[in-house]
C-alpha cells in the first residue's frame, strides 16, 4: 500500500495546510522526508486553492487576485541529495480527486493579467469541464469530448539562495523597462498573500518578502505546462538545497500546447503517485542546466489533423523578425476563426484550443523574416467532420449556448 504523504482537504483553505506553499525560497522547511527509491502519493489543491467554482458564471475568473498562486504540495525532501546531483521523478500514476471530478478553463480580464489572445478576448470566461473516467466533456462547449492526459503543469525542486537573488534580480530588470505593461512583463515577491508552509513567524515574514512567485518556469523546472508529462514520464530535475526539494501542483486534465488560455489547460484537484531516485553529480556529468523531461508512453490516440499555420506578422500588418510568438498567435486565430464556421463562438473556439490535445509546433525559425509556426488540432475530437469540403461548412452548433462572461467592474 503505497503511503498519502500529503493530504489536502479541498474544504479548506490550503493557507491553513503547513504542507503546502505558494513561494520558492530554499528556507522553506520540508514538509516530509522520503529516500531514494521510495515511491509515494501527495494530494494537491487546484492551482487558486479552491478559489474557482464549479458554477456558470465568472465573476471568480474575473475578481481572483493572482498573487496567490501556485498552491504546491511540498517541499518533499530525499534524503541524501545534494547540489549538483539530479533527482529523477516517475510519475506512476495522476489523477483526479475523488470528490471533485471537474476543472476549468478561463480567460483572465485584461485587467487582472490579461493573457495569450487578451487584446482578443479582454474580459473574463471560462467553461466547465466534467471528467467521466478519461474522457470529458463540458456544458459551456458542445460537440466536443476527448482524452484526458492528465499531467503535473507545475513541478519543480527549491533553488539556493543565489539562483532566488538570480531570478529576482533579473526579472526585477525585466519589468522596470515597461513597468505599466498588461499582461505585466514579470511578477515580482510579494509578502502578503505569501505561504510558506510550515515556516512561520519571523523567519517567514523575512523569507516571503524575497519568495520568488511561481509562475513562470526556471532552472530548477517549475511552471512548465509540459502537457505530456503524464503517466510514465520521468524527469531528472538539478539539485540546488541539501534534499533537493520537490514540489507539485497545477495539475491539468488536459492541455493544448501553450496554454494559450493562460487561465489554462483543464485545471484541476488530485493526486500524484511518484519514485525519486539521485544520479550523484548528476548536473555536471551530463551537463545539465534546465531540467531533462522523458515524456509518458501513453497519450490519447488521435491520428488526424488539421494544422493551421501563422508567420510572424501580426493582426495589424506589422512584419516581426523571426518572432515565434507572433507566429503562434496568428496561427490560434486563424484555427479559432475557422471553428466559428461551425457555430462555435470565438471564446469556445479558443477555450477548446487550450484544452484538447493540440499541438503546437516551431516549423521554421531560419526563412528571414518569417517565423513560422503550426497548430495541429485533432479533428477525431469533434462529433462532426471539420475537414474542408466543396459543400462548404455546416453550422452545427445551434443555439444560445456560450461561455459565462462577467464584465470588468467599474
Amino acid at each position: 500500500m503505497t503511503d498519502t504523504l500529503i493530504k489536502v482537504d479541498l474544504a479548506q483553505s490550503p493557507y491553513e495546510n503547513p504542507d503546502v506553499h505558494n513561494r520558492w525560497h530554499p528556507d522553506i522547511p520540508m514538509a516530509c522526508w522520503v529516500k531514494p527509491g521510495d515511491d509515494f502519493i501527495l494530494e494537491t489543491y487546484d492551482w487558486t486553492g479552491g478559489f474557482i467554482k464549479n458554477n456558470d458564471s465568472a465573476d471568480d475568473v474575473r475578481d481572483i487576485d493572482l498573487s496567490i498562486v501556485h498552491f504546491l504540495s511540498g517541499p518533499v525532501g530525499v534524503e541524501g541529495a545534494e547540489p549538483g546531483d539530479l533527482l529523477v521523478v516517475d510519475l506512476l500514476d495522476i489523477g483526479a480527486k475523488p470528490d471533485s471530478l471537474w476543472g476549468f478553463n478561463g480567460f483572465f480580464s485584461k485587467q487582472n493579467g490579461g493573457g495569450f489572445l487578451t487584446d482578443h478576448f479582454p474580459q473574463a470566461q471560462k467553461s466547465i469541464w466534467d471528467f467521466h473516467g478519461m474522457f470529458t466533456s463540458s456544458r459551456h462547449i458542445p460537440g466536443v469530448n476527448f482524452a484526458g492526459l492528465i499531467h503535473p503543469g507545475l513541478i519543480g525542486c527549491l533553488p539556493d539562495k543565489a539562483m532566488l537573488n538570480t531570478w529576482n534580480q533579473r526579472e526585477a530588470e525585466l519589468l522596470a523597462t515597461d513597468p505599466n505593461r498588461v499582461p505585466a512583463l514579470a511578477n515580482p515577491p510579494f509578502a502578503a498573500t505569501a505561504h510558506m508552509g510550515k515556516l512561520q513567524g519571523d523567519a517567514r515574514d523575512q523569507a516571503a518578502a524575497s519568495g520568488a512567485r511561481t509562475v513562470p518556469p526556471r532552472e530548477h523546472g517549475g511552471n512548465c505546462d509540459i502537457k505530456d508529462l503524464s503517466r510514465g514520464a520521468k524527469v531528472y530535475f538539478p539539485v540546488y538545497v541539501d534534499g533537493a526539494g520537490l514540489s507539485v501542483g497545477d495539475l491539468h486534465f488536459s492541455q493544448g500546447d501553450g496554454e494559450i488560455t493562460f487561465c489554462g489547460a483543464i485545471e484541476m484537484a488530485g493526486w500524484v503517485h511518484m519514485r525519486v531516485t539521485l544520479i550523484k553529480d548528476g548536473m555536471a556529468k551530463y551537463g545539465v542546466r534546465n531540467p531533462i523531461f522523458k515524456p509518458s508512453p501513453i497519450t490519447p490516440s488521435y491520428n488526424d489533423y488539421l494544422i493551421f499555420e501563422g508567420i510572424s506578422v501580426d493582426e495589424s500588418g506589422k512584419q516581426h523578425y523571426l518572432d515565434v510568438n507572433v507566429a503562434y498567435r496568428q496561427a490560434c486565430l486563424n484555427a479559432i476563426e475557422y471553428l466559428t464556421k461551425f457555430g462555435y463562438s470565438r471564446a469556445q473556439a479558443y477555450s477548446i484550443l487550450g484544452t484538447a490535445p493540440v499541438q503546437g509546433h516551431i516549423s521554421g525559425v531560419v526563412d528571414v523574416p518569417n517565423a513560422c509556426a503550426t497548430l495541429w488540432l485533432p479533428t477525431q475530437i469533434f462529433d462532426f467532420d471539420i475537414r474542408p469540403s466543396a459543400s462548404g461548412p455546416t453550422k452545427m452548433i445551434q443555439g444560445s449556448v456560450d461561455l459565462p462572461l462577467s464584465p470588468d467592474k467599474i
